[in-house]
Formats: structure tokens, C-alpha cells, sequence
């Protein structure tokens, strides 16, 4: 009986000792499947947890436990990302418009959504020099400035639906923001389409704001990767999402640091980054709001004839 009693507690001691894992070397991260690491770095139109983390070389910190290289590309262009995604040149994007990733998937490219980066329909308006533009149908025949197949043109096409418009009832021009602005100065344009710092600044000057995203779209950019890097190196994609999480939770108890730091890095004054900063949601959570926006861009793209086919917005998601 004692004997017994021995052996059971022999047993017992044994089975604790390999649970907790007593006696055994400290787990070492598992081996990638890359020789480095390769993430997009885009600093507009006011992405502050992308400015932190490249000024607090989170990444870099971050992978040395894998004894990797970290490099940024800075590649903002939507179509330019997913392309390098896809060839395996860039392994995340760290900020990437919901646009791009369904026009993406819906090329059977392998893209899959991690987080949220931001969502932040304010920080985008529709700006003219006419005051007297301040409804759907003032629109109709006005030449207007944005590019095409983003957020802005987005808004633009909500903007005209809310007043029973579509796109056709206007002559849109395809620009970049500094173009379009340009435009409008030299009354090429009778709108243009306009975000963040340079959206900030004509508001600023006095130009006259017809409307801005609230209401009428999310303004919902994200971070992604494909399936095939998520499944050889979901260590790496994990750490990545850390640093996110870790970056948000410093931007919140270090707020003045971090408007310092986005100062400094897009040369705005700390007053103007300040007077930004709260048109931006970087509530990294995905959730049904968000891919309900997702499918709304989708149906955008779709009637703009931006995209062919619709996807599985469900499927985009890990």
C-alpha cells in the first residue's frame, strides 16, 4: 500500500515536472521562413502609430528575437502594394486602403486582412472655391479633381447617391492631391478631393468644405499580408500585431511624445498634428462594422466598374 502510494506521487511529481516544463532549455522562437522582414512604411495622410513605431524602431527591436533584418518600403500606392505583396517583395502592409485589397483579391491575388489600421471618415473632404456649392445637385456639371478608385473617389460617388446623383452627372478627373489642389487654384477644376495634412491646410486658408466623409464613408484603411507568409512565419505576423497593440497603448499614455514625434516627421506644426489627430480612429479591432464597410466599398467598386467581380468579404479575414 505505502509502496504504491510512493509510485503514484513518483508519478504524479513527474507528470508537473514535464507540464511546466522544469528542467528543460527556454523555448527559442521557431525558425522563419525568410531571411528578413520587409513592411510597408506610409506616413500619410496622418498615420501616427507608423510614425511612432519607426521613430521607437519598434520592428526593428522587435525582430531581433529572430536574428532577422528589418526593412520599411516606402510604396504608398494601393495597386503598388498588393502587387509587391504578391510577388513576395514586401511581407506586411502596415496601412493599405480597403479599396485595394478587395481590387486584389478580386484579381486572385493571396491577400489577407490582419487589423485594422484606421478608420477615419472626417479626415477626407470635398473642397471648392464656390460657397455656393453646398449640396449634391450644386454638383451637377462641375468638373471635379481626386483619385480614382481611393476612399475620396468613394465619397465622392456617396456624396452624389445621398442627392440622387451618380458619377455621371459630373466630368471627374482622375489626379493626385497636389494636382487636384493645383487644379482648383488655377480654376482647371470646380472641386477636388482632398485628405489629411493637405485637406487640414485649405480648410485652414479658408477654402470652402462641401462635405466630409462622416455619414457617408469609413474611411477604413488596414494591414495585410497573404495567406502563404501568415502560415510559414504566423510568429512573425503575431509579433507584428504586438508591436500594434503595444504601439496604440504608448500613443495613449504618451500622447504629447507622439504628436512630437509626427511633428517632426511630416513637418507640420505640433498645433496643426494636434488639431488632426482626432479625425483618426486607430482602434485596431476587427469586427462586423468593419467588414459591413468593407462590403459597402465593394459595392462601389463594383458599380464604378473598378472591380469585374465581387468577393467573399468574409473570407478576407484570417
Amino acid at each position: 500500500m505505502k509502496k504504491n502510494l510512493l509510485v503514484a506521487l513518483g508519478m504524479l511529481l513527474l507528470t508537473l515536472f514535464v507540464i511546466t516544463g522544469c528542467g528543460q532549455e527556454e523555448q527559442k522562437p521557431a525558425t522563419p521562413a525568410v531571411n528578413k522582414v520587409v513592411m510597408t512604411y506610409v506616413q500619410a495622410p496622418l498615420n501616427v502609430p507608423s510614425i511612432v513605431e519607426k521613430e521607437r524602431k519598434s520592428f526593428e527591436e522587435a525582430y531581433k528575437a529572430y536574428q532577422l533584418p528589418f526593412e520599411y518600403s516606402t510604396i504608398t500606392s494601393g495597386a503598388d502594394q498588393t502587387a509587391a505583396l504578391a510577388s513576395g517583395d514586401i511581407h506586411i502592409l502596415n496601412c493599405v486602403g480597403g479599396s485595394s485589397v478587395l481590387i486584389s483579391a478580386a484579381a486572385g491575388a493571396d491577400i489577407k486582412i490582419l487589423s485594422v489600421y484606421a478608420n477615419a471618415p472626417k479626415a477626407f473632404m470635398l473642397f471648392s472655391k464656390d460657397a455656393s456649392i453646398t449640396s449634391p445637385a450644386d454638383l451637377k456639371g462641375k468638373k471635379v479633381a481626386g483619385p480614382k478608385g481611393t476612399i475620396l473617389h468613394e465619397l465622392l460617388a456617396a456624396y452624389l447617391k445621398s442627392g440622387g446623383l451618380t458619377m455621371n452627372d459630373i466630368e471627374f478627373v482622375s489626379m493626385g492631391l497636389p494636382a487636384g489642389r493645383s487644379a482648383l487654384e488655377s480654376g482647371s477644376v470646380d472641386v477636388c478631393l482632398l485628405a489629411g495634412p493637405l485637406a487640414y491646410t485649405a480648410q485652414k486658408e479658408g477654402l470652402h468644405v462641401i462635405t466630409n466623409g462622416e455619414g457617408l464613408v469609413s474611411g477604413l484603411t488596414v494591414t495585410a499580408t497573404s495567406s502563404k507568409f501568415y502560415k510559414e512565419n504566423k510568429q512573425l505576423v503575431d509579433t507584428f500585431l504586438k508591436v500594434q497593440k503595444d504601439t496604440l497603448a504608448y500613443m495613449d499614455s504618451h500622447k504629447a511624445e507622439a504628436m512630437a514625434m509626427t511633428a517632426q516627421a511630416t513637418g507640420l506644426d505640433q498645433a496643426a498634428v494636434e488639431g488632426m489627430y482626432p479625425l483618426y480612429d486607430f482602434n485596431m479591432e476587427v469586427n462586423d462594422t468593419t467588414k459591413k464597410n468593407l462590403k459597402e466599398t465593394q459595392d462601389f467598386l463594383v458599380e464604378a466598374k473598378i472591380m469585374e467581380k465581387k468577393v467573399d468579404v468574409n473570407q478576407l479575414f484570417f
